[in-house]
Parts: structure tokens; C-alpha cells; sequence
């Protein structure tokens, strides 16, 4: 299966007029994630996946090692496929530890059980905000003379702490048990990401992602109202540099999230990422949040994209667009991520059918 031509060159200003609620020529693909085959496949060459080069962030803070995808080959794969932004990653708070040898190691480990062993971590500082603000000036220096965009995707304050420093079980029953540690813990995390945002800004990045997986299938990890007191003024915090300037934030988490929609609306946040299928309808979300939010996704990874055949994603990707098409307010994609495991033919698939029936 062949890439056909689409139309309507790549344009951040697409994107971010989608995610405004303004009129758009087609509807906006974007991915948080294609992984390196697929890459590999479109580019004729090996370059990393769309959030790396030399590692995989997507899973987790340690296998966050080497840089980003170097800017000509994200340029190029934005040129092949139509998406209008290239992808700084900057997703996990680089909480590190000291080892024997004196070196600096990323914690990935889940072995912050005690207010001791979080007193003993090396937190982040003005080197690890340079460390992110460099791709991006590689990134802008890249598109100039296109339409493309630059976006940095960050701000795990919650995942990060559960997922990478202190373990999921620990970490749930800390919040209960230590919620002044936890919230220590997340203060920290919010005032690095507020400092990243600022500087990002004002670099000139054309969106804001925020992405924190706070939530199952059914609802929020821990009971809405601790979450709420303990998580959402942080992140408007981390957002606010954005807001304040116009730029427009995308936030991502996976599951059941109706209980934070609302509030997401209320501190800023322009549209939301990945509308996890397996918690959310999206028809429903469109007639209840449509008009006021931007709804991105959806398009499921395990079926169609991984199981089915082209032409069960291209009938997907059809029956998302007459419900989510009208009225604009859509961005398509998947309920997460191109994987390796999805044929390389369903990613086509998918992308042909977006350019095929996004058209307005």
C-alpha cells in the first residue's frame, strides 16, 4: 500500500487553529508516537522513532537516553505524511540519584519509599531545562523557511512519581498515608516544568503539550476530589506561560478521564489526547464537550490498527470523521501511539483515509 498525495501542505497554523475552535482546510493527523519501523519505512533510513533518537521515552524515564529525533528527518517524515509539528520531548521530571562510582543516574528504579530516600535524590535544575531548550532552537532553525511547527511535550508531574520514582501501589497509598511528601514530591516536579514552559515559550514554540496519565479505564486513579486538591492547581501553573500568551495547550492522558474534563476547560487547556477508546465514547464526548474543547484520537491501536485490515481502519477513520468532522474541532490520530506492532499497511491505511475524508 502506497502514501497518496494529500492536500493542503503541512501548517502549524492548521493545528493550532483546530485546537482554537477557527475553521480549518482539512482535518489536522498528528501522533504522539511512530515508532522507528514505520519511520525507518517512510524515511528509506534509520532515524529513530518520532520521540527519539537512541532510546524510547515512551517507556519510561530510563529508556530516555540520547536526544530527539534529529530535526532534517522529523522535517522530512512531517513532509511525507502531512502533520504540521515536529515533537520536543521532554515527558519525565529527570529526578536523578548519585551512584558508587559518583555518576548521575536517571531514577527509574521505583526505590523512593521514605522521605529519606526522596531527600537523597538530586533534583532537577537550570542544566536539565538547557538540555530540552537546545532541540528546540534546533527544531525552529529546521523550519524556517516552512509551515511546520515546533510543540514540546512535557509535564508527567503524577506519572513520573508513580511510574519511575516510587512504584504505582506505593505511590497510591502514599497519597493517603504521606500526602505531604507527595505533595513535596509533585512541587517539585511543577516548578521545574513551570520554569521549562516559560523558556519554551519563550523560544517560540507554536503549542504547548502537557501529557500526565492520571487515569483507568474507569475513572481517576485516586478519588477526583484528592486529585483535584493535590494535582490541578499545578498543572495550571505549568500551563499558564502558554495561556497567558496565546500559545494553545494540548494535554494527553490515557482512561476514563469525565471527571477532569471540566476542569482541564476551566484552567486553559484547548483540547485533549488520546480519548482512550476503552474509557471513552467518542461520540458522547462529542455532543458534551465538542464546542468548547478540541478532541484528538481515538482511532483505536489494538482494532482496527493492529488486528484489522486496511480496510476496516480506512471504515474507522470514515466513521470518526462524520461524527467528529462537523463543526471542526478535531484532530486525528491514534488512541495512543504507531507502534512497531501495528502492519506498517494499517498505518497507510490510516493516513490516507484522514487526508481522504478530512476535507472540508
Amino acid at each position: 500500500m502506497q502514501l497518496e498525495a494529500y492536500v493542503g501542505e503541512p501548517d502549524v497554523e492548521r493545528l493550532k487553529a483546530a485546537l482554537k475552535g477557527k475553521p480549518v482546510d482539512r482535518v489536522p493527523n498528528f501522533e504522539n508516537l511512530v515508532d522507528d519501523q514505520h519511520v525507518t519505512k517512510l524515511l528509506g533510513r534509520e532515524a529513530g522513532n518520532t520521540l527519539s533518537y537512541g532510546g524510547d521515552p515512551a517507556k519510561g524515564a530510563g529508556e530516555a537516553v540520547g536526544r530527539p529525533m534529529r530535526a532534517g528527518d522529523f522535517l522530512e517524515f512531517c513532509q511525507i505524511t502531512g502533520q504540521d509539528v515536529m515533537v520536543v520531548e521532554a515527558l519525565w521530571t529527570p529526578f536523578k540519584k548519585r551512584a558508587p562510582d559518583g555518576t548521575l543516574k536517571t531514577v527509574a528504579d521505583r526505590s523512593v519509599k521514605t522521605r529519606q530516600d526522596w531527600e537523597a535524590l538530586v533534583f532537577p535544575g537550570e542544566s536539565d531545562i538547557e538540555d530540552r531548550l537546545q532541540y528546540i532552537r534546533e527544531y525552529k532553525e529546521a523550519v524556517n523557511g516552512t509551515r511546520i511547527g515546533v510543540m514540546l511535550l512535557g509535564g508527567c508531574i503524577f506519572q513520573t512519581l508513580y511510574e519511575m520514582v516510587v512504584g504505582l501501589t506505593d505511590f497510591m497509598m502514599m497519597c493517603y498515608e504521606q500526602r505531604e511528601l507527595v505533595e513535596e514530591m509533585l512541587e517539585v516536579s511543577t516548578v521545574y516544568f513551570e520554569k521549562l514552559s516559560e523558556a519554551a515559550v519563550n523560544e517560540g514554540i507554536d503549542i504547548l503539550y502537557v501529557a500526565d496519565d492520571f487515569a483507568w479505564k474507569n475513572g481517576l486513579m485516586i478519588p477526583p476530589a484528592l486529585f483535584k486538591e493535590i494535582w490541578l492547581h499545578r498543572m495550571a501553573r505549568i500551563i499558564a506561560p502558554a495561556v497567558n500568551r496565546g500559545v494553545p495547550v494540548m494535554f494527553h492522558s490515557d482512561g476514563k478521564i469525565d471527571d477532569a474534563v471540566e476542569w482541564l476547560i476551566d484552567i486553559g487547556v484547548d483540547g485533549i489526547n488520546p480519548m482512550d477508546p476503552y474509557g471513552i465514547d467518542y461520540r458522547d464526548y462529542k455532543k458534551r464537550f465538542g464546542s468548547r474543547l478540541t478532541l484528538s484520537g481515538n482511532i483505536d491501536v489494538e482494532w482496527p490498527l493492529v488486528h484489522g485490515t486496511p480496510a476496516d481502519v480506512e471504515r474507522d477513520v470514515k466513521e470518526h470523521m462524520e461524527v467528529l468532522k462537523p463543526g471542526g474541532r478535531y484532530i486525528a490520530g491514534s488512541s495512543h501511539s504507531i507502534t512497531n506492532f501495528v502492519p506498517h499497511e494499517n498505518y497507510i491505511a490510516m493516513l490516507n483515509a484522514i487526508h481522504r475524508y478530512g476535507l472540508y
